[in-house]
């Protein structure tokens, strides 16, 4: 099935929030932090947009 645009950005974010969350657990680095953690409201922001994208993928998932 052919994803939309939106689903394609939440899934691409999804996975950049599992490989930070994955980084973290293992080697205690926040990747998003190290990135842009000059621009606090940049890493807000990121981490805002990845949990939206996670409600995104579930409402695509398992309710449409």
């Amino acid at each position: 099935m052919k994803k939309g645009n939106l689903e394609l950005v939440a899934t691409v974010l999804l996975i950049v929030g599992g490989i930070n969350w994955g980084l973290f657990g293992v080697l205690n680095i926040d990747l998003v932090q190290k990135v842009l953690g000059s621009i606090p409201i940049l890493s807000k922001l990121t981490y805002v947009l990845i949990g939206l994208s996670a409600l995104t993928i579930a409402y695509v998932e398992f309710v449409k």
